[in-house]
C-alpha cells in the first residue's frame, strides 16, 4: 500500500506540474474549470468575421428586394396591360396570352426565390466556415483554462458565468483572423455522379 508520505508526495508533485496553469489561466483573466460554455450565436455575431458577413448579407438582400418590387411594378403593369387587350381578342388568343403571362410569373417567382434560397446558403456557409477557423482559438482557450469540454450555452440549463469564454474568444478571433476576408471560401464537395468526365 502507498504510505501517507509517499502519497503527500505525489500530491505535491501534482500541484507542482498543475500549478503553472493555474497561473496562466488566472494571468489571462480566464477562470478554472473543466467544463467552458460559449455562446455561437454571439461568437458569429459580435466578432469582425460576423459582421462583415452580416453587412454583406443585408445589401445583397436588399438588393434583391429592390428587385423584387421593380419586377411586381412591371408585371403589374403588363397584367393591366392584357387586361385591356382583353377587349380586342378572341377568348381563345386572351387564353393563350393568359397562360403564357402566367406561365412568365411563375419562372420569374421561382427565379426569385432561388436567388433568396443562395443567400440563406451563404450564410450558413460562411458561420461554417467562421466556426472552421476559429476551432484553434476555441482549443487554446480550453487549455489555457484547462477544460476538457466546451458546451454549447445555448444547451446548458444552469451555469455560472465565469465558464463562459464567449467574450475573451471574441476578442481571441478578431485577433487571429479579423474580419476573416482573406480567408478563401471552402468549395463544395462534388457528388461522386457530378465528377467532370474528360473527353478522350
Amino acid at each position: 500500500m502507498v504510505s501517507m508520505v509517499h502519497l503527500r508526495r505525489l500530491l505535491a508533485a501534482a500541484a507542482i506540474v498543475l500549478w503553472p496553469l493555474a497561473v496562466l489561466a488566472q494571468d489571462l483573466g480566464l477562470p478554472r474549470s473543466t467544463v467552458m460554455v460559449v455562446d455561437p450565436n454571439r461568437l458569429f455575431a459580435e466578432t469582425a468575421f460576423g459582421q462583415r458577413v452580416a453587412r454583406e448579407l443585408e445589401a445583397e438582400s436588399a438588393v434583391l428586394a429592390a428587385e423584387n418590387r421593380r419586377i411586381e411594378g412591371e408585371l403589374t403593369v403588363e397584367e393591366k396591360a392584357l387586361t385591356e387587350k382583353r377587349k380586342s381578342m378572341t377568348p381563345e388568343e386572351f387564353r393563350q396570352a393568359a397562360d403564357a403571362f402566367d406561365t412568365k410569373v411563375q419562372r420569374i417567382r421561382g427565379e426569385q426565390e432561388a436567388k433568396a434560397r443562395d443567400l440563406a446558403s451563404n450564410n450558413d456557409n460562411a458561420q461554417r466556415r467562421f466556426l472552421s477557423v476559429a476551432q484553434p482559438v476555441l482549443q487554446t482557450l480550453m487549455t489555457e483554462s484547462g477544460a476538457e469540454v466546451l458546451l454549447d450555452r445555448r444547451s446548458v440549463l444552469l451555469l455560472a458565468d465565469s465558464v463562459d469564454i464567449t467574450d475573451e474568444a471574441v476578442q481571441r478571433i478578431d485577433s487571429a483572423i479579423g474580419d476573416g476576408s482573406a480567408i478563401a471560401p471552402v468549395e463544395p464537395d462534388v457528388a461522386p455522379d457530378q465528377t467532370p468526365q474528360t473527353q478522350d
